[in-house]
């Protein structure tokens, strides 16, 4: 998402499905920042997880790239 001259990613993981942190490591681990990196706008990664049992955030990390 591009917005207020920022780039945002994001990437949603089920909590229960996957380790803690894994929704932000596979932003990192998969480069997906790189395609945006020309553009010289700040790049924001979010990395949310979702919990089945309370169909709520679980957990949510963030990190600039």
């Amino acid at each position: 998402m591009r917005a207020a001259g920022h780039v945002y990613l994001f990437e949603f993981k089920v909590a229960e499905m996957t380790p803690p942190g894994s929704a932000l490591a596979q932003l990192q681990n998969r480069r997906y920042a790189d395609k945006y990196r020309a553009t010289g706008e700040p790049i924001h990664l979010i990395g949310v997880e979702f919990s089945r049992a309370t169909r709520n955030i679980a957990a949510f990390d963030t990190a600039d790239a």
